[in-house]
């Protein structure tokens, strides 16, 4: 689609406001909304905004930034709007004023990892991804509260799945959209949910999942609830993940199949789960970058807590899913939703390019469940456990220059802090349990 496309269909869909997205440093989608007359300014990369404003963007002293459009990334949205016209959007790069892109621009280090990879003779990133939610319902106030809207399980079906009509609401809209709806289902947990799309290259897969974040979130409220893709909103139940399948492409060939090879994956596809497994510690600040995000890798609950691999068991952090040719992936369970998306591939992919250029060779896999081994077992196989707080997740980022120089000085820094910072305000807080516990003890 070129300029002209889309303002001769702005013209004929009644589109009267345009909604500037980008993304900030901790997968927030921000907006600048502008009426139609203003579209001409936009697509001449014109229209500029506080970028000191921005949580992680800039300082006061250099805040005037701007906001590229991409055009690829323009959808009018389904909405009834009650006659006041259409709203459109465009996904948009962040500029500097001089014309630079913006090295704190989340997508602009995708992007820069993706050359990356051109550099090593690939030329595709694919990402599957699989966020899953959980729906609560609104109180009067229409404030979300932690009631359930159902008590359904995995693949349950109405009339156990009171989310089943938001649930399909929500896909008809992703639909109009241009998403490629692979499956929608009841997850294990009472309120939780998962809907599937279609893999895609990895930027585009990143527009798609903030895409899906704002649309399920919108049409929940529509139906009373309120949608959240917090990793662990309920005690003693399943938390969210958003699993990621991975594969590498040269042309259109899948680098990751080999029809010769063990498991029929090739040794690119080992070496690059070897650079995952070497560097999962280091990059899982960003893959799961909030305190709730430990509340969900704990044993029991289908989280992967431990570094490993299998084709046949999902206990590990890796598992290699049965379809071979154009299908053949890796699948990484750790990531949760609460991640900025183009902050996390931009890490993963950086971990798997390291593995290739270090011809890193994958451990053996670990086909049993791990959750039952004992810790000593888990000791003689080398197993060793993801981080288990975030503080510990952002000391192990320290230390690991290859993550740290895929993020950038700017990003690197501005995310430490800001999570530290975090990390202080629940260190200090004193929580319910603690008061269930010692009050009346001591």
């Amino acid at each position: 689609m070129d300029r002209d496309d889309i303002m001769t269909m702005v013209k004929e869909q009644n589109v009267q406001f345009i909604r500037l997205q980008f993304t900030d440093l901790f997968g927030t989608v921000k907006n600048v909304e502008i009426p139609v007359s203003q579209l001409s300014k936009a697509l001449d990369n014109k229209m500029m905004f506080d970028g000191s404003s921005i949580e992680g963007f800039v300082r006061i002293e250099e805040s005037d930034m701007y906001l590229y459009p991409d055009l690829e990334t323009f959808v009018i949205f389904p909405w009834d709007t009650e006659g006041k016209g259409k709203i459109a959007r465009f996904i948009c790069d962040v500029y500097y004023s001089d014309g630079t892109p913006f090295e704190g621009d989340p997508r602009f280090l995708l992007k820069r990892m993706l050359k990356n990879m051109e550099e090593l003779g690939f030329t595709d990133f694919n990402l599957g991804a699989e966020p899953e939610f959980f729906l609560f319902k609104l109180d009067e106030k229409g404030q979300p509260t932690i009631e359930l809207n159902d008590h359904g399980g995995y693949f349950d079906l109405a009339p156990t799945d009171l989310g089943e009509n938001c649930r399909r609401d929500i896909v008809l809209e992703l639909q109009e959209l241009g998403f490629d709806i692979e499956a929608s289902h009841h997850e294990v947990a009472p309120g939780q949910h998962e809907i599937d799309f279609k893999y895609r290259g990895a930027l585009r897969a990143c527009d798609d999942i903030q895409t899906f974040k704002l649309i399920v979130k919108t049409i929940a409220r529509k139906h009373g609830l309120h949608a959240t893709f917090m990793p662990k909103p309920l005690f003693g139940v399943n938390g969210s993940g958003m699993h990621c399948n991975l594969s590498l492409f040269k042309g259109k060939e899948n680098a990751f199949y080999d029809p010769e090879g063990e498991l029929q994956i090739s040794d690119t596809a080992r070496s690059f789960m070897a650079g995952i497994l070497k560097h999962a510690k280091g990059f899982t600040a960003i893959t799961n970058p909030t305190v709730n995000s430990y509340k969900r890798l704990v044993p029991g609950y289908e989280a992967p807590c431990y570094i490993a691999w299998s084709a046949q068991n999902r206990s590990p952090l890796i598992r290699i899913p049965a379809s071979r040719k154009q299908s053949t992936r890796i699948e990484v369970r750790s990531v949760d939703p609460s991640t900025n998306p183009y902050l996390a591939m931009a890490v993963l992919l950086a971990a798997g390019l390291d593995g290739i250029r270090n011809n890193e060779k994958a451990p053996a896999p670990v086909d049993e469940n791990i959750y039952d081994m004992s810790s000593e077992k888990r000791k003689e196989m080398n197993i060793v456990d993801l981080p288990a707080t975030l503080m510990e997740a952002l000391n192990h980022l320290k230390e690991d220059r290859v993550i740290r120089d895929s993020l950038g000085n700017h990003l690197f820094s501005r995310f430490v802090e800001a999570k530290e910072m975090e990390w202080d305000m629940f260190r200090i807080q004193v929580h319910p349990w603690e008061r269930e516990q010692y009050m009346h003890h001591y």
